[in-house]
């Protein structure tokens, strides 16, 4: 699918990731409107919304493409993590805060994709019979989640389940889904972060031997939206890195 000239919307595009996306979409031609709880960096159309809530989502989403014209792709960044140990001395992951995760990335991503699959379903096909694309994010920690991250493996594992299923629904709409799952990239979150496990995550990444940079995300889905065979997959993102399993002492105050 072309990017020139065509509606998207960014969802997390206030900073990070989704910052990055939104602008190299952007200065590709689209036409690019962020949905975010904040504005952040981004300096065009822009609504807010908590991607858990329905109403919020899809009354955003039409502010936006008011703005923008008639959508063609949605890529969704946002999410949200409950770090700790589950059991035990140094216990902190909570029945509520795993829901909330839950909430955020996966019920978050199903809503943003159905809302805007709904939108695209209206829309005319372009010459391939092609309407949109929609591109959820998950995390190389759904496939190799090291000690303290249940919740936060659970929510993406969820994102990465639904892809193929709704790829096949949507197919027949035209419509591709696609999931990144990225490894370790700098992030205001990443790199505000500290101590020693920061440290040695940092020396992991096999080539090129350092975090992803947000632009390289954004190359990603820029290809994504380009290559119509790309549809109902998860994408690694990671450079060869692998998550190790951790340490217990990395989570207990």
């Amino acid at each position: 699918m072309k990017i020139e000239g065509r509606g998207f919307i960014v969802a997390g595009g206030g900073s990070g990731l989704g910052l990055a996306t939104a602008r190299g979409l952007r200065e590709a031609g689209a036409q690019v409107g962020v949905l975010d709880l904040k504005r952040g960096e981004w300096d065009g159309p822009c609504a807010t919304a908590d991607v858990a809530d329905q109403a919020e989502v899809e009354q955003a989403i039409d502010t936006l493409i008011s703005e923008i014209g008639e959508l063609r792709g949605l890529l969704n960044t946002t999410g949200m993590g409950h770090s700790g140990l589950s059991v035990g001395p140094g216990r902190k992951v909570t029945a509520a805060g795993f829901r909330r995760v839950l909430e955020v990335n996966t019920l978050g991503s199903f809503i943003l994709a159905q809302a805007a699959a709904e939108r695209m379903i209206g829309s005319r096909s372009d010459e391939h019979g092609e309407r949109g694309v929609i591109v959820s994010t998950s995390s190389i920690v759904a496939f190799e989640g090291q000690i303290g991250t249940a919740a936060y493996a659970a929510a993406k594992g969820g994102i990465n389940a639904m892809t193929l299923p709704l790829a096949r629904e949507f197919g027949r709409y035209g419509i591709r889904v696609i999931t990144i799952a990225p490894g370790i990239f700098e992030t205001p979150m990443f790199s505000q972060a500290r101590g020693p496990m920061v440290d040695w995550l940092r020396e992991q990444v096999v080539y090129p031997g350092r975090p992803g940079e947000a632009v390289e995300f954004a190359e990603m889905v820029a290809h994504i939206v380009r290559n119509r065979m790309l549809n109902g997959t998860v994408i690694r993102l990671d450079g060869a890195y692998r998550v190790p399993q951790g340490r217990h002492d990395w989570w207990v105050d």
